[in-house]
């Protein structure tokens, strides 16, 4: 078989190429790789636990304090001590309650359970940005694979490429040359090297994504890849004012930034717990004093007392004024941090649909124009070296650029689905909305 002959056979070979991804009995899919990742996120046990904690304490914190007891014996004389020698001697039991100042006993209470309802929210954001991180990485292995298995399939391609060269120029027959040869075995040993960094890129990625899920031996389902849909289609169709309003009414429902009208309220139930520090602290007092009778065998009568205690917050200036003043400042110190939240969400989709939008143009030129243009100029080349017209370089260096080309149309429909994955962290809070409301 001549050079010329097997060029042929390469430039309908390459334009027929179809990658076959085989799916393994032990491989995983996305959906499962998300599942299995939120499942076993010990975060998520962590966040409870938390939330457990904090509505225990809610309960503590609403009952009141344990009362004290007192045991004394007063005024015993020491020249005899004899209990029954003095009139004012006694043994005295007493028993004292304090209350704290006005409501704050209900507020501190209601205060850790508003706290507690942050986590709810927290555990939500937390399982959006792992189904977003876990999808990042299964597609960056999805991708590595099918890069790997284009030039794999191309690959004994340029081996034949090798044999025939060689063998047309030993014979000295065709058109070929030494050039020609060692270009052949040069394009060989690159596309070699480029396997060997794809598969570490490959490896490097795959246990990343075994750190997420807790496997040893992972493989992917190449076969399970599918389109991932998006949370919320009439964002991303809207335009103008009314797109600004659909978006900032979506981000509001984001979890992080309920998370964050959460403590909104709890900092808010703090100012009105600050408040009750102007209020009295009030204490009831009871004891009982037993005597004994007189030496004479007189009966003596026993004691009983009761009293009140208060405090009176008279100078306020530098304690309740102060307590109440860091109070408010706390809060308007977290409706800050939902401004910047916000922001930053927004920022962060637009920056991503953005990036999306230009994404499917660049998928679209592929599709239409590019792929065919590039085999085309393929098939061109070849048709000119078969001619005695063109150079041998000049075909190798075209079909490394078609297989470049497929790969990088492979790479733009891969960070389509990346750009999806990260706008539906954004999104999230449609599709829990819509989740609740059914």
């Amino acid at each position: 078989m001549t050079l010329k002959h097997f060029l042929k056979i390469i430039g309908s070979t390459l334009l027929l190429t179809v990658v076959v991804p085989v799916a393994s009995a032990e491989s995983i899919s996305l959906e499962q790789a998300v599942a299995r990742a939120n499942t076993i996120d010990p975060w998520l046990l962590g966040s409870e636990k938390q939330q457990e904690s904090l509505e225990a304490m809610s309960i503590q914190a609403g009952t009141l304090p344990d009362p004290s007891v007192n045991l004394a014996i007063a005024n015993l004389p020491v020249d005899s001590f004899d209990f029954a020698q003095e009139g004012m001697t006694q043994f005295k039991v007493g028993v004292s309650q304090m209350f704290p100042r006005g409501n704050s006993r209900a507020l501190k209470r209601e205060k850790l359970a508003e706290m507690s309802k942050v986590q709810p929210y927290m555990r939500q954001d937390r399982i959006a940005q792992v189904a977003n991180t876990v999808s990042q990485l299964w597609l960056d292995v999805y991708l590595l694979e099918r890069t790997i298995e284009l030039i794999e399939k191309d690959r004994h391609l340029f081996e034949h490429l090798v044999d025939v060269s060689q063998s047309s120029y030993t014979t000295a027959s065709g058109k070929a040359r030494q050039q020609d040869l060692v270009r052949a075995q040069l394009e060989l040993t690159r596309l070699d090297d480029r396997l060997t960094r794809l598969r570490q890129m490959r490896d490097m990625k795959t246990f990343q994504l075994s750190e997420w899920l807790q496997v040893d031996d992972l493989t992917i389902n190449p076969a399970a890849a599918h389109t991932i849909s998006l949370h919320s289609e009439t964002v991303l169709k809207s335009q103008g004012n009314n797109r600004t309003e659909l978006l900032v009414d979506v981000l509001r429902q984001h979890p992080l930034l309920l998370a964050i009208e959460q403590k909104i309220a709890t900092a808010d139930t703090g100012v009105s717990l600050a408040k009750q520090s102007y209020k009295p602290q009030w204490g009831l007092s009871a004891s009982y004093g037993y005597r004994d009778d007189a030496p004479n065998g007189m009966a003596r009568a026993d004691f009983f007392s009761a009293g009140v205690t208060f405090d009176v917050p008279l100078f306020t200036g530098k304690r309740q004024d102060k307590l109440v003043q860091s109070a408010k400042a706390d809060k308007e110190a977290i409706k800050t941090e939902r401004a910047l939240a916000l922001r930053k969400l927004r920022a962060g989709y637009d920056s991503t649909e953005a990036s999306y939008r230009r994404l499917l143009d660049r998928q679209n030129l592929f599709d239409t124009r590019l792929l065919k243009e590039m085999a085309e100029q393929a098939e061109a080349s070849l048709t000119a070296y078969t001619n005695d017209d063109g150079d041998f370089a000049e075909v190798v260096r075209a079909r490394i650029a078609e297989l470049n080309a497929r790969i990088d149309a492979l790479n733009v429909r891969i960070d389509i689905q990346k750009t999806i994955a990260q706008m539906n962290y954004f999104l999230v809070g449609a599709q829990l909305s819509g989740a609740n409301n059914e």
